[in-house]
């Protein structure tokens, strides 16, 4: 029987699982360096658990230098099958009001200073990533939300910003027109990687604030964020306890989206022409196909 092992990356504010059983730490390396911190395994509900800080300990990492390679790479070594990315984000709609989770299904990505692919010069490929989310993963989080009561939107478009600084109005503003639901600036290049390590990704967004542009709530203030993202936590929490309940025992088969084979047909340097240093690197998160 294939079991389920879940990837769980923490983002501001959850820097830690409570009630985990048989924790272990490990210290990782890859070809890409370290990740933001030791892996912490777990089991929750009988359910086998990898925790990463996606910030690191005491969030000393801002968002463009997260170590997003080392961090799937890291993931992959450790035997996961999913990745559940949550993070706090920015609301660009008057209905998604602090303290929502979005299962976000879409990405407009605006990075432009972030490594975004584990392949390269002497082994390209190109992943298909219309559909950058797994729908089964993304929908078990969604129905663990709705049964711990947390006011959820199924599917939401993430627009992720470089950061550090929050958004100009101007930015604001032309994200909603665009047609963004939510604003954050760490589940880019992150989901990417997750599919080039042949990884199902889902993500939940917890709004801690309206960004800029909504003038009843002010401007976007880090105290007033903190204050929003403690209960944000609180919740996270209660969802993988009920999630982890309801995957307990059971098998896992491959995800119906087919991201664990997707490199089949994405690598499009043949044989004779791939780089053996590359090849090297690359055997942690593609080595199925290489």
């Amino acid at each position: 029987m294939t079991t389920w092992k879940l990837g769980i990356i923490g983002g501001s504010g959850l820097y830690a699982l409570d009630g985990l059983e048989d924790v272990r730490a490990q210290g990782v390396t890859t070809p890409w360096g370290s990740p933001s911190a030791p892996l912490t395994h777990g089991r929750l509900n009988g359910v086998d658990l990898v925790f990463l800080p996606r910030h690191g300990p005491g969030h000393a990492i801002p968002p463009t230098d997260i170590p997003f390679r080392a961090n799937i790479a890291a993931l992959k070594m450790a035997g996961c099958t999913d990745i559940l990315s949550i993070s706090a984000c920015g609301s660009l709609r008057e209905h998604l009001a602090p303290g929502h989770f979005v299962m976000v299904d879409q990405y407009v990505d605006r990075t432009v200073a972030r490594e975004r692919t584990f392949f390269g010069p002497g082994c390209v490929a190109h992943v298909p990533l219309a559909r950058p989310v797994c729908a089964r993963l993304s929908g078990l989080a969604a129905d663990a939300a709705e049964a711990e009561g947390i006011p959820t939107q199924r599917g939401g478009t993430y627009l992720v910003m470089e950061g550090p600084q929050f958004s100009t109005r101007a930015e604001s503003e032309l994200y909603r027109q665009w047609g963004m639901d939510v604003i954050g600036m760490t589940n880019m290049p992150e989901a990417r990687l997750a599919r080039e390590a042949e990884l199902p990704y889902a993500a939940i967004a917890m709004v801690t604030d309206y960004d800029c542009w909504y003038d009843e709530a002010g401007e976007v203030d880090v105290a007033e964020v903190l204050k929003v993202m403690q209960g944000n936590t609180v919740k996270a929490k209660a969802l993988l306890l009920r999630m982890t309940g309801s995957l307990s025992g059971q098998d896992r088969t491959p995800s119906p989206d087919g991201i664990e084979t997707v490199l089949d047909t994405a690598i499009i340097t043949p044989p004779s022409a791939r780089d053996p240093k590359i090849l090297s690197d690359l055997m942690v998160v593609a080595g199925r196909v290489l």
